[in-house]
């Protein structure tokens, strides 16, 4: 069955007691334009999404009929939990985590990573309270961000002014 756009929003979709049939992604696979995989039914799936940017979020629709609906779930991974007690603390751990060009997602005033041993350690280390957990990493942080430079208007050093004000 080739997908090539989305139908609504599972909780705001009229269900009428028909079978619900699970599209699971992974996170990093939840912006993926071209994907082929079987549902929870065995029902073989082809998103072709060329023409938009999609981004498939938990709970979308992408197939209905008389009988079933095929809606996506985004499936918990290990993730890297933290809970910045500060700005100055949530300026800081997202440059850390930006420099090294990672995913960053927000839930409920915490932070999530997808685990990475070294970062988990690093993190720890320098005093942030952070926990492994399994979680859904649905919210993703987006950012447009200048190069880095070396004059005095960084976005880094605009936040920390921000923070210490």
């Amino acid at each position: 069955m080739i997908i090539q756009q989305k139908i609504g929003q599972l909780d705001s979709f009229d269900t009428n007691g028909r079978e619900i049939d699970f599209l699971f992604l992974e996170w990093y696979e939840a912006r993926k334009k071209i994907l082929i995989k079987l549902t929870t039914g065995g029902i073989e799936i082809s998103l072709k999404f060329l023409n938009e940017s999609t981004v498939h979020t938990e709970g979308d629709v992408l197939f209905a009929d008389d009988s079933s609906i095929i809606a996506v779930s985004i499936l918990p991974c290990d993730c890297i939990v933290i809970q910045p007690a500060t700005m100055f603390e949530i300026a800081s751990v997202c440059y850390d985590i930006g420099n090294r060009h990672l995913p960053l997602f927000y839930d409920a005033e915490e932070l999530l990573v997808p685990f990475e041993k070294p970062l988990y350690s690093l993190l720890k280390a320098q005093g942030y309270s952070v926990k492994q957990e399994s979680r859904k990493l649905l919210q993703l942080l987006k950012t447009t961000v200048a190069p880095h430079t070396g004059s005095s208007d960084s976005l880094f050093k605009k936040i920390m002014k921000l923070t210490n004000a």
